[in-house]
């Protein structure tokens, strides 16, 4: 399962650069807003992630026609390295269209913004590369994410193609583990979750006391 990294913000983003666990980065307007990225700094802000070295930086469009989605699209394009660019685009009736289009032009595009595990078929009949379903909000709204997140892999492997879940809004370890097992692709974290789940009481004691057993030899 890849791991990736929901967020905007710089600090995080170095603190993670060359880290074996991640494999990119993703965004949306809402976390760049709240890092205080405005429209004309994305860009720069595109390029300074792609600096990092990350393998993949996931941008969002932020229009909701498709030909404006399109034009997004293609103006993020621009700005970096469109082999490591994935394209963000919600799961609407226009989305998909926008999506089919930058799909047939070669450009990965990630669905997001799932919340039906019908989505999943949407998802494979254009060739997204990843369909991103939000768990937290999922069960916010009284649902059972898993379960649902559950019946999109389903779908998945069914179906064959190679579209994957790029699961979101993931809050707990315990979480992360339940996708693991169900075999998603990938899940994205805030950088906090991440740095919590490196934390490990019981390994940095054992750890304390084989440097303890070192400096005795």
């Amino acid at each position: 399962m890849k791991i990736l990294l929901d967020t905007a913000d710089r600090q995080a983003i170095d603190s993670f650069t060359d880290h074996p666990l991640v494999g990119g980065i993703t965004t949306n307007p809402t976390l760049l807003r709240r890092s205080g990225v405005r429209r004309n700094e994305l860009a720069d802000f595109v390029g300074y992630a792609l600096t990092r070295g990350f393998t993949e930086l996931h941008v969002q469009v932020m229009s909701s026609t498709s030909d404006a989605m399109l034009a997004d699209a293609n103006t993020l394009l621009g700005f970096g390295d469109t082999h490591r660019l994935v394209i963000k685009i919600p799961v609407t009736h226009d989305g998909l269209r926008a999506a089919q289009a930058l799909i047939r032009e070669g450009v990965r595009v990630t669905l997001t913004a799932g919340y039906a595990a019908e989505q999943a078929l949407w998802a494979v009949r254009v060739g997204a590369s990843y369909l991103a379903p939000y768990l937290g909000r999922l069960n916010d709204n009284g649902e059972n994410g898993l379960a649902v997140i559950a019946e999109m892999q389903a779908i998945l492997e069914r179906e064959g193609g190679a579209t994957k879940l790029l699961v979101a809004s993931v809050r707990s370890s315990s979480e992360v583990v339940a996708l693991a097992k169900l075999g998603v692709g990938a899940v994205t974290l805030p950088p906090a979750l991440l740095q919590a789940m490196l934390i490990n009481s019981r390994t940095d004691e054992a750890e304390r006391n084989f440097l303890a057993d070192a400096a005795a030899l």
